[in-house]
């Protein structure tokens, strides 16, 4: 996945840099000709903009040609780091460019953090099995209470990596690894 650092200030809740990683360049090469359900990429001109795009972690605009394709994300982590997931390897819906785009730039906050949206963030271990996970209600002080829920998350030393998505739908948002250590 493409990484977007972010810089919020650290606190005692949480001391570290999170690290939010958009769809890797090489796995959006490969969606936007089949997804990860094997159907066919339909690109659309965006009509209203404001989708929650995956590739460069920022709203769609109006006019701008996007496609809604099958994403897989812990079926690919799995294959890089050899992860069995098992029943827990799913795949959904996310929005992407239907062209290459220049993927995320940096940000001082998490994305598609809308105060009031309900989120959930799944723990995986390195097996790639569910290992807990969170339910978040976004608030005005949504970098910090992100900050808070993923310290949390990576307090238990068996997480390997964590999965934001939005409740409603059930859409991946974004996946944050486990920091390595210095």
């Amino acid at each position: 996945m493409t990484q977007t650092p972010l810089t919020p200030a650290p606190t005692a809740a949480a001391p570290a840099r999170w690290t939010v990683r958009a769809v890797e360049p090489a796995a959006l090469r490969q969606l936007r000709a089949a997804d990860d359900a094997g159907h066919a990429c339909e690109p659309f001109s965006d009509p209203e903009g404001g989708a929650p795009l995956r590739c460069c972690l920022r709203p769609s605009r109006v006019g701008e040609s996007i496609a809604l394709v099958s994403y897989a994300p812990l079926r690919r982590w799995a294959a890089e780091s050899w992860a069995r997931p098992g029943a827990y390897d799913e795949q959904g819906p996310v929005f992407i460019h239907a062209e290459e785009c220049e993927g995320p730039a940096p940000q001082d906050g998490y994305p598609f953090a809308r105060p009031g949206a309900l989120r959930t963030l799944r723990r995986y271990d390195a097996d790639g099995r569910i290992a807990g996970g969170r339910l978040l209600e976004i608030p005005e002080a949504a970098t910090e209470a992100f900050d808070a829920a993923i310290a949390e998350a990576f307090a238990d030393p068996a997480v390997a990596l964590v999965h934001v998505r939005a409740v409603e739908y059930g859409c991946f948002h974004f996946e944050v690894r486990r920091p390595r250590a210095a």
